[in-house]
């Protein structure tokens, strides 16, 4: 019984010690890869932007919106040449990347060339695989909120992309503490994904090549 108690407590400091050691070293291991100034970052092909949600009108929420807004500072500064948008696609009323396109398009003026829609982005390994066995990038500098980028460099890199990020937070946004505990969960899966479960992933052909 003295046996198969210590195995449970052994068992028990193993898995707890896991569960807090594997977030403390992918945030930290992506904090070190996002810069903090526009001006320390050098000139990137191509820019990921994750899809964050709509409203019920169909624009883009407030955290794509800053997501957007971000990487768009990042093409003025001629730190991005192109944009590469990628969300879900549920429904013909439901298109993150279409909204993106949208609001850079009509709304910042950007150049449509320069844009690029990935519509089965369905969460970030998705996104990354994607962007990595179909377009074919190599390096890319990705825009998200402070609380996911960590998650999202750790699998893009793990997946043969060189990614740094940059955050688009801009204040405190409703429910982010809820936002930021499922972090911790998905920081797991994510794990699981890139070293293990290897997903399936939709697949396509190209419609833009970027140039590295």
């Amino acid at each position: 019984m003295k046996m198969i108690i210590k195995a449970v407590l052994i068992f028990l400091i193993i898995s707890i010690a896991y569960l807090i050691l594997v977030p403390i070293a992918i945030l930290q291991y992506g904090k070190n890869k996002i810069y903090t100034k526009v001006e320390n970052i050098p000139n990137y092909s191509v820019a990921i932007v994750f899809g964050a949600g709509l409203k019920p009108d169909g624009t883009p929420n407030d955290m794509l919106r800053d997501r957007l807004d971000t990487a768009y500072q990042l093409y003025i500064e001629e730190k991005i040449d192109t944009f590469l948008l990628s969300g879900t696609n549920t429904s013909l009323d439901y298109s993150e990347p279409q909204a993106m396109y949208d609001y850079l398009v009509f709304t910042l003026d950007v150049d449509p060339e320069d844009i690029v829609r990935d519509f089965a982005g369905l969460r970030t390994y998705d996104t990354c695989t994607r962007a990595k066995e179909i377009w074919g990038i190599d390096r890319a500098i990705l825009i998200s909120q402070g609380y996911h980028l960590s998650r999202a460099i750790f699998t893009c890199n793990r997946l043969g992309i060189e990614s740094t990020g940059y955050s688009a937070t801009q204040y405190e946004y409703v429910n982010e503490e809820y936002y930021k505990l499922r972090e911790l969960l998905a920081i797991h899966k994510a794990v699981l994904d890139v070293y293990i479960l290897h997903p399936e992933y939709i697949g396509g052909e190209p419609e833009f090549d970027f140039e590295e």
